[in-house]
C-alpha cells in the first residue's frame, strides 16, 4: 500500500449553506489547526442558497482525515469530498499583463496566447493582458515563456474542480 506523502497536494469540495459568516469559519478552522490553504475558490451552485469551496490544501492521511472531521462538525457544511480520490476535472484561470515595447514582441506573444489556447483580452501602449485557463503545469509553462518579455501582474484564481460522470 502506497503512503500519502506530507506534502501531497488535496482537492477538498466543501458544499455548504450561503450564509453570512461561513467563509470566515472555515477559515478559522484551517488556521486555528495550523493548516494552510493553497488556494481557495468560493461561489454560488446552481442553488443560490448553496455555496461550493473548492479548498486546495498539502497534507498526509491523517491531516486530512482530521480536516474532514471538523469540517463535518460545523453546522453549515453539506457535504465535504476529497476529489483528489475521485476522477475529476481541475482548471485554474490567470490574467496575466506582459511588457510588449514592440510590434514584433507583440507578435510573439500573441504567438504564444494561441499556442496554448489564451486570449487577448487588453491591449495598451506598452503591455498585453492574457486571459489563459487549464491545470496548473500549463499556466506555469505560459508564465516560464513570458518571463522574457517582462510580467508587469498575474493574477491566478486558484483551482476550481468539478468530479467526472461515471459511464
Amino acid at each position: 500500500m502506497k503512503k500519502n506523502n506530507k506534502n501531497q497536494s488535496h482537492i477538498i469540495s466543501v458544499t455548504v449553506e450561503n450564509r453570512f459568516g461561513v467563509l470566515a469559519r472555515i477559515a478559522g478552522l484551517f488556521s486555528a489547526r495550523g493548516y494552510n490553504i493553497d488556494s481557495l475558490s468560493v461561489a454560488e451552485t446552481e442553488d443560490p442558497s448553496i455555496s461550493r469551496m473548492i479548498i486546495v490544501v498539502k497534507g498526509d492521511e491523517k491531516i486530512l482525515e482530521q480536516i474532514y472531521k471538523q469540517l463535518n462538525k460545523l453546522i453549515d457544511v453539506i457535504k465535504v469530498q476529497d476529489l483528489t480520490q475521485e476522477e475529476h476535472i481541475e482548471r485554474e484561470l490567470a490574467l496575466i499583463k506582459v511588457n510588449t515595447q514592440s510590434f514584433n514582441e507583440r507578435q510573439e506573444v500573441m504567438q504564444l496566447v494561441s499556442i496554448f489556447r489564451g486570449k487577448i483580452v487588453d491591449v495598451g501602449k506598452k503591455t498585453l493582458t492574457i486571459e489563459i485557463s487549464g491545470v496548473d503545469s500549463k499556466i506555469r509553462a505560459m508564465l516560464d515563456l513570458l518571463k522574457t518579455f517582462g510580467i508587469k501582474e498575474v493574477i491566478r484564481t486558484g483551482k476550481i474542480a468539478i468530479t467526472r460522470e461515471f459511464k
